[in-house]
């Protein structure tokens, strides 16, 4: 190999929260990264969650007691670190008789046996024992633990059919997906990671100790260990771009979601079991709507976009309304958005037992290859540091509890560093200076700089999103801008914003 050839330690394929979670350890221990996303940041998967940091509680009745436990200590990990963009936010449950999860569940099948005449029912007591399990599992300072509620004397049971009179009140947290892959990213680049989106991998062949990688640009790369965080694209990515011949043991999921008009008023979460064992949600969204999902249905092809059928759509309305006094019509749905995931195929009968647990293959076969299957976005940072130290053995930890960028404040200073934008920029709005601050952070201030008024931020091209934040995000968080805009704003490079 010549010698003014550059080998990086690590190339990453593919920029979802893996990807990034993944390049942004590595080169916080100080190994060389590049990394390659074939379209915008999170663009797929990891921008189109349910949004929520969750312990997982029907991975219970999967005995993965393992996968429960994990989660649960990342969620306050990732709390403390991170309350830019994730929050604490208490779950309903209401509690009924007809309750069940999957029958392919070890712990369905064991009721049937022990308790034949519950004919699938899942035990309101058996309930309460799991949530205070993951309390156990999960203890912290942050989260609250589990409560009881009578839903006859509570604003929380307004919404809710008359039928139901207690809900089990836990604890589960909020993540802004999207921005969460966005701050990796970007923290990953502040540590001299290589940030190549819209960058396709056409081919990666081992070439000795070393991997050359081949863009769709022709250019070539030299890395000493390929990794392979693909997503739904990891088995492409490695029969295709790598010619791996090995078997695809990951399932492709498809998780839809619907939006509707704001169902409730409160920012509590309910958490809703059906009959046929399958559990949503009704979340609190963006101010003004409901977010119900998700769906779990078996995807044939990851080139195939997913899409939220009108039938998904249709049951989750069903759905919901089995609990919701307003029926909920598809003239209540606003907008809906679905997702493909990439889970470990563990031979489950149908596609909500699948587990949600990753695995690592780890290829020593020459020069080493990682390949990443399934995983959570609540376990990336635990996933992510358990990927590198396979890489680069006994190099030191250091992501649990580092912030990520603009989120270097305590958990409970939200609400003063908010108050305090409103106070020095009294141009903000209390809905602009939020949005800001969860958006960015500390940094909110470094954008906003010596602005007197809202013109000095530039062309407002609503919902207050102004010139000088999209400059911001072209420079720092990737951000591109292929179209000129030349409608009433004066003419620069703005259009369709894509991150590059």
């Amino acid at each position: 190999m010549p010698e003014e050839i550059s080998i990086k330690d690590i190339f990453v394929i593919g920029g979802g929260i893996n990807g990034c979670g993944i390049a942004r350890d590595a080169a916080g221990r100080g190994l060389s990264v590049t990394f390659a996303e074939m379209g915008d940041l999170g663009g797929a998967t990891s921008s189109s969650s349910t949004k929520l940091f969750h312990g997982g509680l029907r991975y219970l009745g999967f005995f993965e007691f393992r996968l429960v436990s994990l989660a649960l200590k990342e969620r306050e990990i990732l709390l403390s670190a991170i309350p830019q963009i994730s929050w604490p936010m208490r779950f309903l449950l209401p509690c009924h008789r007809d309750m069940r999860f999957d029958s392919d569940t070890p712990t369905s099948r064991l009721l049937s046996f022990v308790m034949p005449w519950m004919k699938g029912r899942w035990p309101a007591w058996l309930i309460r024992l799991g949530l205070s399990l993951c309390d156990h599992l999960g203890r912290g300072k942050i989260i609250p633990g589990t409560s009881t509620l009578d839903l006859a004397s509570c604003s929380e049971g307004t919404p809710l059919q008359d039928k139901f009179s207690k809900v089990c009140e836990y604890s589960d947290c909020w993540v802004e997906d999207a921005r969460l892959v966005a701050l990796n990213a970007r923290d990953a680049k502040l540590r001299d990671a290589d940030i190549l989106t819209h960058t396709k991998v056409t081919r990666a062949e081992r070439k000795k100790e070393v991997w050359e990688v081949a863009r769709d640009n022709g250019q070539t790369h030299f890395t000493r260990t390929l990794v392979n965080p693909g997503g739904p694209w990891v088995a492409e990515i490695a029969r295709g771009a790598i010619r791996q011949n090995s078997k695809d043991s990951a399932r492709l999921i498809r998780g839809s979601h619907i939006v509707t008009k704001k169902l409730f008023d409160h920012e509590k979460c309910y958490f809703f079991q059906g009959t046929d064992g399958r559990i949503i949600f009704a979340i609190p969204y963006e101010t003004g709507f409901t977010l119900i999902g998700t769906t779990d249905s078996d995807h044939p092809d990851p080139s195939t976009v997913p899409e939220c059928s009108p039938e998904e759509a249709d049951y989750l309305g069903r759905f919901a309304s089995q609990y919701i006094k307003k029926t909920i019509s598809k003239n209540e749905i606003v907008w809906t958005y679905s997702s493909v995931r990439r889970f470990y195929d563990n031979g489950a009968a149908s596609a909500t037992a699948a587990t949600r647990d990753y695995v690592l293959e780890f290829d020593t076969n020459g020069a080493p290859l990682l390949n990443v299957l399934g995983g959570k976005i609540t376990t990336n940072r635990k996933l992510s540091e358990l990927a590198v130290e396979k890489i680069a053995e006994g190099t030191e930890t250091w992501s649990a509890g580092a912030a990520l960028p603009g989120d270097e404040f305590p958990v409970d200073g939200v609400r003063t560093l908010i108050e305090g934008l409103l106070s020095d920029y009294s141009f903000l709005t209390p809905r602009w200076a939020k949005r800001l601050f969860k958006a960015y952070g500390t940094d909110a201030r470094i954008l906003l700089g010596n602005a007197q008024d809202a013109g000095d931020l530039g062309w407002n091209f609503g919902a207050d999103l102004t010139k000088r934040e999209v400059l911001r995000l072209m420079e720092h968080e990737f951000v591109q801008a292929p179209m000129t805009w030349s409608g009433v704003a004066p003419k620069w490079d703005c259009g369709w914003m894509k991150r590059k």
